[in-house]
């Protein structure tokens, strides 16, 4: 934060909850899924999937699951030599559910559902507690310059490092205070035709990036379709990695451009780092979400007729487990940004830095050491963990591999920055972009909630692997067991809460407690602009007091308007964040007996000079 600003700082702190946000979901599903399987010694697999000719007469028999290429690094890369461990949906089995009173299967269900709501109220408490200040207090409220000065500094530092840190660390806030001030000075002075131009600017960049984005989904969509299409081809190494590199690239270029295009509008740093960030998080999560929905298009047959499709109700001919295929190109999605990420740190900024560094003159002045993009690094760790919700159901100890990539992750770009970036000149404030980083977060959960809920509920499983091969969808596990394990009454009662009899008296409930929260909220914000108020008035009770006294003190001063010196040496700060009495423009008293009184000889019964009357106050 000393010497990049609390908007530097803000990423490392977000990379830092990330991280501890996996280890509880991996922590959830080894509790509830492998000890569990360990203890109860799962069955063997059964018999293959057999397929005619007439089912298949375009393929041959599915290779999905031998690997054509017995390179061990390759497949370490695309993820097949861990096809038969529990990294992946097909190497989890268990036995009829009347045969064992844990459901091995309920469980390997509900925890990538639970993982989910506990990363969702996780993100939505941080979001709530990150919320800008300014948004509570009010637009109009500016903390003095004078507190943060006086109140900033550490009494504690001894060391003269500690010191020069701290030192910074004061300059960059009062920079960024600075700036937010002028920039808000300019904006108040623009005329209606001068903010007409800066809204037609702003529709303008937005809609041109919206075009880009649009672009690059379509380019995502062929390329997955491609990759897809041509498994048994020669090239089938290069092909595999064809949608991870073309999201990757995508992602880049966007993310350069957007940083571009942005900065062409002399927006304010908080709102372009944010504007940035959306671009690029929506391109992110766009890719992302046409990804998954032309693999359900190519897996799934989502849109396309063919008869493996029909008798199974998936792609049975190409993809026999299919879970597991889903899983691998997750695999490959986050094992690729993770080595994207490396080489970027130590094949093009390290270089970088050292050329820089080793030669002179106008070329290398101009190229400089690469700066450090917050928008572009946490678009990398949003697209990182959403992928690990997605593949949450295919591939559980996904979260793992992403524990230990953002572990390292947190160590490479602090290297990174100390050594081979250079502070950026444009400083923002870290809570106007902590809270935007946990809602596109939470946009992603949503991401990869809506495709894991549809797999559950309406997509056939697998015949030939995985703890669903008899179910028409995984969901069907839960009504069977409650018949099987429930007493009768229980049943009842669960059927009640699912029907509509529940639902609409539920809904009204929720209605009323959500408008009884919302007036609440109202309430409280009346509260506050009364309590401001009030203070107002009470300091404007004070500086009476101090007119007063001053008659008193100086019998000869004249009861006329106050002259501009004595105004202008009030001091502000008695007042900060609201509108000081003798602010701009002469106030001249009221006519009328003075409140106060105060006798200036034993003979006369009051002062010469009254004082102007005191508005009442609230109370």
């Amino acid at each position: 934060a000393g010497l990049f600003g609390t908007g530097i700082q803000s990423y490392f702190t977000f990379l830092r909850f990330l991280l501890l946000l996996n280890l509880p979901t991996l922590l959830l599903t080894a509790s509830f899924v492998l000890l569990p399987l360990a203890w109860l010694h799962p069955p063997g697999p059964g018999p293959a999937l057999n397929l005619t000719a007439g089912q298949c007469p375009d393929s041959q028999q599915p290779q999905s699951g031998i690997p054509k290429f017995h390179n061990q690094l390759w497949n370490i890369l695309t993820g097949r030599a861990f096809n038969n461990t529990y990294l992946f949906y097909g190497a989890y089995r268990a036995g009829p559910e009347s045969s064992s009173g844990y459901s091995l299967r309920l469980a390997y269900l509900l925890s990538p559902l639970a993982c989910l709501l506990l990363c969702f109220c996780r993100t939505l408490h941080r979001m709530v507690k990150g919320l800008p200040q300014r948004l509570l207090l009010g637009q109009d409220y500016k903390a003095p310059l004078s507190a943060k000065l006086f109140s900033s500094w550490d009494f504690c530092i001894r060391v003269r490092e500690a010191a020069i840190i701290k030192t910074h660390e004061i300059s960059n806030e009062l920079k960024v205070e600075l700036d937010e001030d002028h920039r808000f000075l300019l904006s108040q002075q623009r005329s209606r035709t001068q903010r007409a131009c800066h809204l037609l600017s702003y529709l303008r960049v937005n809609v041109l990036i919206g075009l880009l984005v649009a672009g690059a989904i379509s380019a995502i969509f062929y390329a997955t379709k491609y990759s897809q299409d041509h498994r048994e081809e020669p090239l089938f190494v290069v092909l595999q990695y064809l949608p991870s590199g073309v999201i990757a690239l995508v992602n880049f270029l966007g993310s350069q451009l957007f940083v571009i295009l942005v900065q062409l509008e002399n927006y304010a740093p908080s709102t372009e780092v944010n504007l940035t960030l959306f671009w690029c998080v929506a391109l992110k999560l766009a890719s992302l979400g046409m990804f998954s929905f032309s693999l359900g298009q190519t897996v799934l047959c989502i849109g396309r007729n063919r008869s493996s499709c029909e008798s199974y109700g998936y792609n049975a001919c190409d993809y026999q487990c299919w879970e597991n295929s889903v899983g691998e190109e997750l695999y490959k999605l986050i094992t690729f940004n993770f080595l994207l990420m490396v080489a970027s740190a130590f094949l093009v900024s390290l270089p970088r830095r050292l050329l820089v560094e080793r030669f002179s003159g106008h070329f290398w002045t101009w190229l400089d050491r690469e700066e450090f993009l917050v928008p572009k690094n946490v678009l990398d760790i949003v697209a990182g963990q959403t992928v690990t919700w997605m593949g949450l159901f295919y591939c559980p100890l996904l979260p793992l591999f992403n524990s230990v990539f953002l572990f390292i992750t947190f160590y490479i770009k602090k290297y990174t920055l100390l050594r081979n970036s250079r502070a950026s000149p444009r400083l923002f404030r870290a809570s106007s972009s902590t809270f935007f980083f946990q809602l596109m977060l939470l946009l992603g959960l949503l991401l990869a909630a809506v495709p894991l809920v549809y797999v559950v509920s309406s997509t056939h499983s697998s015949w030939d692997c995985g703890l669903f091969t008899n179910y028409s969808a995984p969901w069907q596990v839960v009504p069977e067991l409650v018949a099987l394990q429930l007493p009768l009454p229980a049943q009842q009662v669960l059927h009640y809460l699912s029907s509509h009899t529940f639902g609409f008296p539920l809904l009204i409930l929720l209605s009323l407690v959500l408008t009884v929260c919302i007036s609440q909220s109202q309430a409280n914000t009346r509260a506050i602009h009364g309590l401001r108020k009030q203070l107002v008035w009470q300091v404007r009770e004070k500086w009476h007091l101090v007119e007063d006294l001053s008659r008193l003190l100086d019998p000869g001063a004249s009861p006329g308007p106050e002259s501009p010196p004595s105004r202008a040496s009030r001091p502000g700060s008695l007042c900060p964040g609201f509108p000081c009495p003798g602010s701009p423009g002469p106030r001249s008293p009221a006519p009328g007996p003075s409140r106060f009184r105060f006798p200036t000889d034993p003979g006369s019964p009051a002062g010469p000079a009254a004082s102007p009357p005191s508005p009442p106050g609230p109370w």
